[in-house]
């Protein structure tokens, strides 16, 4: 649905639907060097917290590698619940009951937190309140979906059992989870925005942070030219930067997203999640006045398997259950998912105490960057927050990611070896179709060649900046993804997303 209209950039080729709502010019001529709190990233997670802690009286400075919205916020599907990807009899086993119950008022707290927002700044983010049906399509579903339903009683969540699943997708068993929500996700950050410039906070875009320091009376950042200090320091940035713990303790994955128009009208009137692996999620929104299914799935790890494939076979499923007409968006975003299930969000325990972090969110990104937004505001203002021990990043779960732990970083290991061994052999740089990007041999060095549509060809080191994986080339979001901890590049070598620091370096061919 590209055309020459502005739209919002963000960290992919791809187009989501929100991005056609431009976020203003959020570049200061007026900034000091000086503040309370400095928040790197200004998506759901950064643009929250700083206007809690402004409102709290604090001086903040939100830096944004980008645009506002640039990361996955722009590319969300904007689903709001209050159940999660880690489901409540999962989160029973490896935390506890009390847990579960935790994580539940977490997650209604979250969107009371937004519902509160968007009516005291009168925030017009097309926030609606919705039915959500979870369904089963087998027999050993329908027991996991059973244990759900049961499991989501004894944590306080508003849940039954229901004959339909609001979807023309035959089902065994349904469940309906009420006052789940959806919005637009743009709309509702820059009316975040707003109000965090309208208390004073200051934001500057454009602005990568490449190192922080810490000093005996707070810390120190360092964006392009500029130095920066403050007395504490959020990294809302989706993983934290750098080599770090929590590179190896949340791994990296990519969902695929259609927009689609219909035939016959047939739009889901609420939230619906089949129980396949990976699961489908679907609902409408109304997008520049006309109706639209939204349909996704397809996840897989980042830098893994074949995006386009990806994006045929949800293609190809909406096709059996709908009567598509056209496809009016395709998108992918990323996401992480901890090992143990939740989030980390909080101070960092070997910081000192002056670095904060959320990340691990899985696919509930706008649910945990809300919550983040309260817990951070809380700690740095010395309030013991009910759920700060629940998500803190200094837990450790053996026993609930122990095996996930091993499953995903076993294959960084082999990915680090087998890439090495495993690039093809590329005789002629005339091989590439325009458009094509692939690490291959060329004079006995490993390169990272594209060829762009008017045929230059660019070629890059392959070895992430990051911790030293080959990078692979994304077809549907042109772009140089690692397998290993999802740092992405763009066909210049320019970071986008993700941990690394540092640029992929261009060689002249």
């Amino acid at each position: 649905m590209k055309n020459s209209r502005e739209i919002n950039p963000r960290d992919s080729n791809s187009e989501s639907p929100w991005q056609s709502v431009v976020s203003p010019d959020a570049a200061f001529a007026q900034v000091t060097d000086a503040f309370d709190v400095i928040i790197v990233g200004a998506g759901i997670t950064g643009l929250t917290t700083g206007l809690l802690l402004q409102k709290a009286g604090k001086k903040c400075l939100i830096l944004e590698a980008g645009k506002v919205g640039f990361g996955t916020t722009g590319g969300t599907s904007a689903h709001l619940n209050t159940f999660f990807d880690a489901t409540y009899p999962e989160i029973e086993h490896d935390f506890s009951v009390q847990a579960a119950r935790q994580v539940a008022d977490s997650g209604k707290d979250a969107m009371g937190i937004i519902t509160a927002l968007v009516k005291e700044y009168g925030i017009d983010c097309d926030l609606e309140y919705k039915d959500a049906y979870l369904f089963s399509e087998n027999e050993t579903e329908t027991d996991q979906l059973l244990e759900i339903l049961e499991a989501s009683r004894r944590a306080g969540i508003d849940v039954s059992e229901a004959n339909h699943n609001d979807l023309p997708v035959p089902f065994e068993r349904s469940l309906r989870f009420t006052q789940q929500g959806q919005f637009q996700p743009l709309k509702y950050i820059n009316g975040l925005l707003a109000a965090f410039r309208q208390l004073g906070g200051a934001i500057l875009e454009n602005s990568f942070v490449t190192e922080h320091k810490e000093l005996d009376n707070g810390m120190e950042v360092l964006a392009g030219e500029r130095t920066f200090r403050a007395a504490h320091l959020v990294y809302a940035t989706h993983i934290p930067p750098g080599i770090t713990a929590f590179s190896f303790r949340c791994a990296p994955y990519r969902s695929y997203v259609l927009g689609l128009r219909l035939k016959d009208g047939n739009y889901p009137t609420g939230l619906a999640y089949d129980m396949q692996e990976p699961y489908h999620y679907f609902r409408t929104h109304v997008v520049e006045g006309e109706q639209i299914l939204i349909l996704g799935g397809e996840d897989h790890k980042t830098g893994h398997d074949d995006p386009e494939q990806a994006f045929a076979n949800l293609e190809k499923y909406a096709r059996e259950y709908y009567q598509v007409e056209s496809v009016v968006y395709r998108w992918s975003s990323q996401y992480y998912i901890p090992v143990d299930g939740l989030p980390y969000i909080g101070r960092l325990a070997a910081s000192g105490g002056n670095i904060y972090i959320a990340t691990g969110f899985n696919g509930n990104g706008m649910m945990y960057g809300t919550l983040s937004g309260k817990i951070l505001t809380d700690q740095i203002l010395g309030i013991e927050n009910l759920y700060g021990n629940l998500y803190t990043p200094s837990r450790l779960k053996p026993v609930a990611g122990f095996s996930e732990f091993v499953k995903e970083n076993a294959d960084v290991a082999w990915r680090f070896v087998a890439d090495r061994f495993g690039a093809e052999e590329l005789d002629k740089l005339s091989e590439l179709q325009k458009g094509e990007g692939k690490v291959a041999e060329f004079k006995g060095e490993k390169l990272a060649v594209y060829k762009d549509q008017q045929g230059k060809v660019t070629a890059l080191h392959p070895v992430c900046s990051h911790a030293g994986c080959i990078v692979n080339f994304n077809a549907a979001e042109q772009s140089w993804d690692c397998p290993c901890h999802g740092g992405r590049f763009d066909i210049s070598g320019k970071v986008m997303c993700g941990p690394p620091r540092n640029d992929l370096s261009q060689i002249d061919l």
